[in-house]
């Protein structure tokens, strides 16, 4: 992100700005842009919500300020937001309650003399997109004001679909809505200020991008690791799990930024399409054979008293190895690994140059930003021992201006630069890698491995290209 990107005032328009992530991510991070004068003046925000809520009700409810020293805000901040912030109240069933939002939007276009740009942000669960989607381009509302001089814009969160086919139906159903060019599928890890910086480190800095390919690199793992369980999210895990839930979208989309070829500029077009490219590379596994050889599903040991279900088969563990066609990476292993309830909280990504004693190149991308890079140097003194050193760059040591993901996914698709979104193609594919692993874990649980709550999960290594299953 520039220091000051141009953007133009629009309208903002969050459905389900009462949920959870309304006011853990989005509100706080309109705060912040705010706060930074990164909104221009004349930009509005239309809550939407199924019963009456008076903003300062949401605004009361919310802790805007979570980066502010104390918790405390900005009282001009807060005047500022509250003066942009207006609450309608619309029944996602009700044809009349979309004719009123339509007459309301160019009701506030009339005022400010101008058409704007409309972004509507669905901050709701997948599953009840479908009406929504649906009448929004009945009543018009997937276009412009009506003379057509600005754009209108779709951001949904994940989890797009629940299989291939939830998917497909899924995307088949916003298309006849929305053009894929309108839709921006948010997967905030890539808006996080290392995964940014992925392919411009690599462009940049000659002494690692001479060097990779498999030639340098043995291996590449992508990990997010979460001290706390499930919480308050039964009914959503008992139907996604991990794999789903991170690896189908979060991991894949990492590991694609870290493995694709560069491409000649880092424009949307070009870098969406050398991701689909890797993804598209990547070898399924197609039976359960090779599944056990490449796929590790563990749950802890606590989850089954949880979700009050002791039949209960969901994975809240998974890593898995991936090999790739590309003669690039030919033998190279990308690993993927996520899980809950373990010893510490951490998305990073390691690139192993070298197979013995090797070199790791890690991003850092949650919770301290950064990059680490582990050398082996020969230790003073007599004996000529050798150890392993680390160097490192903290994004928050060395720079006071970075942004929160979720500023820089408002930011972006306000200016509309797709470059940190996820495509259609993307997605697809990814489904179309992982959709084997997740039928052959619907015939058979004996693979499912049980861990303790804080532990490190189940034991991984990586033996003649396969993940060992050996616990701890």
């Amino acid at each position: 992100m520039s220091q000051n990107p141009k953007l133009e005032s629009s309208i903002l328009i969050i459905f389900g700005i009462t949920g959870d992530l309304a006011k853990r991510k989005v509100l706080p991070a309109i705060y912040r842009l705010c706060k930074d004068n990164l909104l221009p003046e004349g930009t509005k925000i239309i809550g939407i919500s199924r019963r009456e809520v008076s903003k300062d009700e949401i605004l009361d409810t919310v802790n805007l300020c979570v980066s502010e020293e104390n918790n405390v805000c900005d009282p001009d901040i807060i005047h500022k937001l509250s003066s942009w912030l207006e609450m309608f109240k619309l029944d996602p069933l009700v044809d009349e309650d979309y004719i009123n939002l339509s007459h309301y939007l160019s009701s506030i276009e009339q005022a400010a003399g101008k058409c704007m740009d409309r972004l509507f942000y669905l901050s709701i669960p997948p599953q009840v997109y479908g009406p929504i989607i649906t009448s929004l381009g009945k009543h018009g509302l997937n276009s412009s004001c009506e003379h057509q001089k600005a754009v209108t814009r779709l951001l949904v969160e994940k989890p797009f679909g629940y299989d291939i086919t939830s998917a497909e139906e899924l995307i088949n159903e916003t298309e006849k809505v929305f053009s894929e060019e309108q839709i921006f599928r948010i997967d905030h890890y890539l808006a996080k200020e290392t995964a940014q910086n992925i392919l411009k480190f690599r462009r940049h800095n000659p002494v690692f991008s001479s060097q990779w390919d498999a030639k340098h690199i043995s291996r590449i793992h992508v990990i997010a690791k979460e001290k706390i369980g499930i919480e308050n999210r039964v009914n959503f895990y008992e139907n996604v799990g991990a794999m789903r839930d991170l690896i189908q979208s979060h991991l894949m989309q990492l590991l694609a930024l870290t493995a694709m070829d560069m491409p000649q500029e880092l424009t949307s077009d070009e870098v969406h399409s050398k991701k689909y490219e890797f993804l598209a590379s990547l070898i399924p596994q197609t039976v359960r054979e090779e599944v056990l050889n490449s796929v590790i599903r563990g749950q802890y040991d606590s989850y089954k008293e949880e979700v009050n279900n002791p039949h209960s088969a969901t994975e809240t563990f998974v890593s898995m190895i991936l090999k790739s066609n590309n003669p690039t990476w030919k033998n190279c292993i990308f690993q993927l690994t996520t899980g809950k309830s373990l010893d510490e909280k951490a998305t990073i990504i390691q690139v192993y140059f070298g197979d013995s004693n090797p070199n790791i190149l890690t991003f850092r991308i949650q919770p301290d930003e950064g990059i680490d890079i582990n050398l082996i140097i020969e230790q003073p003194g007599f004996i000529h021992n050798l150890r392993t050193v680390k160097m490192n760059f903290s994004y928050s040591q060395d720079f006071d201006d970075s942004h929160d993901a979720y500023e820089r996914v408002l930011v972006d698709a306000i200016r509309g630069d797709k470059l940190l979104f996820a495509t259609k193609k993307e997605i697809l594919t990814s489904w179309h890698l992982l959709q084997p692993i997740l039928n052959s874990w619907q015939t058979n649980n004996d693979d499912l491995r049980i861990y303790k709550s804080g532990s490190q999960g189940p034991a991984i290594t990586i033996l003649n290209d396969t993940v060992s299953d050996k616990l701890n």
